[in-house]
């Protein structure tokens, strides 16, 4: 009786580590797999010109200095992988976002919202500085028309 209780639980034991040696392989697989996944999935975002070239032709679109950070949260939002390049053989220096070609209905659609938002803004919205002279004129208006009734001898009742 005891040799079969000796026998049983050696064969459970070498049971268990065959099972936890698959186990452990199989998720060595998996992760292997999933970290070949994105290392060949293609990369989003901002990129050296280099590295977009790789992918396939490329096309362009001139922007100004002031948007280049701009426009980047949009490029995220679309997934669009492009390169920012300066030009700086003109005066003022422009730049230029290049992008894939297969990604042009994506860039279109970036900066069709991008605009959108940009033009919307500098409509809607006064600046804090134009609202505070706008305010400080008015209140020096009403400081002298007051002052103008007293000095010209109205009575104060």
């Amino acid at each position: 009786m005891q040799e079969d209780v000796e026998q049983r639980s050696v064969v459970l034991a070498t049971n268990c580590t065959k099972m936890t040696a698959r186990v452990l392989a199989s998720l060595m697989r998996v992760a292997l797999n999933k970290i070949q996944r994105a290392r060949d999935a293609p990369v989003e975002g901002k990129q050296s010109l280099h590295q977009l070239a790789k992918s396939g032709t490329l096309q362009d679109i001139e922007i100004s200095n002031d948007n280049i950070k701009a426009f980047e949260p949009y490029a995220r939002k679309f997934g669009i992988s492009y390169a920012l390049q300066r030009d700086d053989t003109e005066t003022p220096p422009k730049w230029m976002v290049f992008f894939r070609s297969k990604d042009t209905a994506l860039m279109t659609a970036a900066f069709k919202e991008f605009s959108a938002k940009t033009l919307t803004k500098t409509h809607d919205k006064i600046s804090v500085r134009d609202a505070i002279v706008k305010f400080r004129d008015i209140i020096k208006d009403a400081v002298r028309d007051i002052i103008k009734h007293k000095t010209h001898g109205e009575h104060e009742r």
